[in-house]
């Protein structure tokens, strides 16, 4: 069973990633590689060439930006293992992590997800608003928990996935900008009949992004699920709120809350102490006021 390990990358320094990926490639005795994708960055990346030099490393560079979907679609035409490890760069390998865990699970099922988890202490004082979601999120994460919509709890940050399996589906590249790429995929998956299967097997997740960031981010991705909401009916909790309130008749005063209390929702997601209901709050009321 041969392994090949994508890191899609876009100006982070990801060598200490590959370093432990190379290092448990050796300790659990797996064929494999490591196979970084840099998608046209645009800082200083001499880690590439020093990771290129490595034995069972291939770094494949891009000129231009090709965006996440396309940048790992390339990587898994290019990997030469059975089996693809799909593990975002800002991911941080601990001990309870294995690739032989997730070879052996291999064996139940075409796709498997490990899942992530977030650092005790918040890395970065200016990401208040992004630590906090992701540590109420990781209340829900155990794989137990994810089994019970396998599909939709699904995350590519650390996923393993048979390589005709992937290709069969790949990211669809028409994700271009930040968002929602992993739920589509997941409910590609799903039409395509390719099972899931969810174990304990996280990576940490450490690129926490300062507020106004996420918030931008966040913001880009409701327009990304805008604009695929027809294929994504089923597979989104903001789209199924909606549907809620289009029930109820509720979407226009909804959407005029928003517009009013705009400014100080965004004082507060921006501040020291973000409040998650009001964060779920702006995001739905931001989807509502979308103009097609």
């Amino acid at each position: 069973m041969t392994l090949s390990i994508l890191i899609p990358t876009f100006n982070y320094d990801a060598r200490a990633l590959v370093t432990s990926m190379l290092n448990l490639l050796s300790s659990e005795a797996i064929e494999g590689e490591v196979v970084v994708g840099d998608d046209a960055s645009t800082g200083p990346m001499a880690w590439l060439d020093e990771m290129a030099l490595q034995p069972h490393v291939r770094v494949l560079r891009s000129s231009h930006n090709l965006g996440r979907a396309r940048n790992i679609n390339r990587l898994a035409e290019a990997a030469q293992g059975e089996w693809l490890l799909i593990v975002d760069c800002d991911a941080r390998v601990e001990k309870d992590f294995s690739l032989r865990a997730y070879l052996e699970a291999g064996k139940q099922a075409p796709v498997v997800c490990g899942g992530l988890r977030h650092p005790d202490v918040n890395p970065c004082p200016e990401a208040t608003l992004r630590y906090r979601y992701e540590r109420h999120a990781d209340k829900h994460r155990k794989a137990a928990l994810r089994q019970r919509h396998p599909y939709n709890q699904l995350s590519t940050f650390n996923i393993l996935i048979r390589r005709e399996a992937f290709l069969r589906v790949r990211f669809d590249e028409a994700c271009t900008d930040y968002g929602y790429e992993d739920t589509l995929f997941g409910a590609d998956l799903e039409r395509n009949g390719f099972s899931i299967l969810h174990i304990d097997n996280p990576l940490v997740h450490e690129g926490l992004e300062p507020n106004d960031i996420y918030l931008r981010k966040t913001e880009t991705a409701l327009h990304t699920l805008h604009r695929l909401r027809t294929r994504m009916q089923g597979h989104s909790g903001v789209l199924a709120a909606v549907e809620r309130l289009e029930r109820w008749h509720l979407s226009g005063l909804v959407a005029q809350v928003y517009r009013l209390s705009r400014q100080l929702l965004r004082r507060n997601l921006l501040g020291r102490r973000p409040n998650l209901t009001l964060f779920n709050f702006y995001k739905l009321g931001y989807y509502l006021c979308i103009d097609d």
